[in-house]
């Protein structure tokens, strides 16, 4: 049964923003509502075109919209109850802000009447959404709330994307007398102006040091072709921001390196330069301060240039520099096809990534929140068929299991890998639950050292002398064990905990053939 026009008969406003939101693009809702949210809840059975999926707690809710939209280039819609649902769901849209990824983020308030009686989840909902949002408007009425959510989408896609919240009162959803709205234009991507291209072509061309940054747009495949092609005729480096937000990678396209996490790192792979390009990404700096080392990581004698920002026409203006470099005829750097061999032995983090370089499919989709055991995974990967890589912009962990269900809801013709760290998983396991409920084809690695590896290393780093057994303690996962097959088992999905690199690699491959979701569990 298909609506009626919607101009002939009188509705609420929930019925108006889903309406709104579907002619808008906006066709998947992540949900975890209340009781402001309820009448939202039952339009979702008038809009037949809207698909709902319930997660279990908001952090899931605001990772997966981030994982959808990284994998569409368009936003998904949040369904978030109150304040504190909000608060529960910040670290992943500090991810997706971060990421630069467009997400419609609807937040249930109180009716508007009911604000001046401080009722317990009463909150200032607004200081909230201002940390993570590039727009922001409360509805303040039935007959206005269609045309917020259409302005909230185009404020979501408006280049590089935005998080867009649209603050939902409970009488403004349950008002009569509105109408849906228009669809908005979708804004442009601003053209790089041609003396940018002509000033930085000058620096290519100038027969000194210097190095391409890429990230943003620029990591897709068009984008790593044409940036190839400027480095192979410029004899220039190709470099990739530390945490891109979707790279494009695997044999025959270009292959690009990613800047280190480790400052010191950094600080070596840009060493000599003395020209550094930008191209949608910005300087890098380092991760976190640190005692007598630098918070920013270009070379003191190395001069940044600017070739396009965020929210510029990337692709084309990489295009329109290998035009002014004579690089038209160069051909670009490809990736070999390359995989390791089935890996012998015990389970590690060597053989794991072995064994995902081994069996990974075509267009697979790698969300990679694996944290210090993961170290080998982009090496062993990199000539495998063509797949996508999905990293932590943000730093928040919690990021790699919604993010994963998003990019299996986004791609369900799509094979998805998720790489994850023990103590990241435990922010967002339940996740699993949504993937089984909506029988979604996620394979999850779980890297199980039992342990905070990472802040281990950070507690050496940040010159933290000599840390005893209560410090110690802070950092470990062991007592009791964490048993990610019983939880899986648990939520819904299959699990195993291989005791070789070769049941492992079996395993992989297994669940990978396999529809629905899959845990594997590897205990190193």
């Amino acid at each position: 049964m298909t609506d009626a026009p919607m101009t002939q008969r009188s509705m609420n406003g929930a019925r108006a923003l889903i309406r709104t939101l579907v002619d808008s693009g906006v066709d998947v809702c992540f949900s975890n509502p209340g009781t402001s949210e309820m009448h939202f809840v039952a339009a979702l059975d008038d809009v037949a075109e809207m698909r709902a999926v319930l997660a279990l707690f908001e952090g899931v809710v605001t990772g997966a919209a981030d994982g959808y939209a990284r994998m569409t280039d368009r936003p998904a819609a949040t369904l978030l109850h109150l304040g504190p649902g909000l608060g529960n769901g910040i670290a992943n849209l500090h991810n997706a802000r971060r990421a630069r990824v467009p997400v419609v983020n609807i937040v249930g308030d109180q009716a508007t009447h009911h604000h001046n009686f401080d009722a317990p989840l009463t909150s200032d909902i607004d200081t909230l959404a201002r940390n993570v949002s590039g727009w922001l408007r409360t509805s303040t009425s039935p007959g206005g709330v269609a045309a917020d959510a259409a302005d909230a989408v185009a404020a979501a896609l408006t280049p590089p994307g935005h998080v867009a919240t649209l603050v939902l009162p409970a009488d403004v959803s349950w008002g009569e007398g509105a109408a849906p709205a228009a669809p908005r234009p979708t804004p442009k991507p601003s053209p790089v102006p041609t003396d940018i291209i002509d000033a930085v072509a000058k620096v290519l061309r100038s027969g000194e040091p210097t190095a391409l940054l890429l990230g943003g747009r620029a990591v897709r495949e068009a984008g790593l072709v044409a940036a190839s092609q400027i480095a192979n005729a410029c004899d220039a480096k190709l470099l990739a921001e530390t945490f891109p937000t979707r790279l494009e990678r695997g044999a025959g396209r270009p292959a690009v390196s990613r800047l280190s996490y480790l400052a010191e790192f950094t600080v070596a792979q840009l060493a000599g330069l003395r020209h550094l390009v930008i191209v949608d990404s910005k300087a890098p700096v380092s991760f976190f301060a640190y005692p007598d080392k630098p918070s920013y990581l270009v070379p003191d004698d190395c001069e940044v240039h600017m070739l396009c920002a965020p929210g510029d026409d990337t692709t084309d203006a990489l295009n329109q520099l290998v035009d002014a470099v004579g690089a038209a005829d160069t051909a670009p750097t490809p990736q070999p096809a390359l995989r390791p061999d089935r890996p012998t032995g015990p389970v590690n983090g060597e053989t794991v990534a072995a064994a995902l370089g081994a069996v990974l499919p075509e267009a697979a989709i790698v969300v990679d929140e694996s944290q210090t055991l993961g170290i080998w995974a982009s090496g062993a990967t990199a000539g495998a068929p063509r797949h996508d890589w999905l990293t932590l912009t943000g730093g928040s962990i919690g990021f790699g299991l919604p993010a994963a269900t998003g990019a299996a809801v986004a791609c369900p013709d799509r094979p998805v890998i998720c790489l994850e760290a023990d103590g990241s998983a435990m922010y967002t396991i339940q996740a699993l639950w949504t993937q089984a409920h909506e029988g979604l084809d996620v394979t999850t690695i779980i890297l199980n050292n039992r342990s905070y590896a990472i802040l281990n290393m950070e507690l050496a780093r940040v010159g933290a002398a000599d840390p005893g057994p209560k410090a110690l303690s802070m950092l470990d996962l062991s007592v009791p064990p964490i048993d990610f097959v019983a939880i899986a088992r648990g939520l819904g999905v299959p699990a195993v905990r291989p005791e070789s690199a070769e049941a492992f690699t079996v395993a992989l491959e297994r669940a990978i053939a396999e529809p629905g979701p899959h845990l594997i569990e590897a205990v190193i």
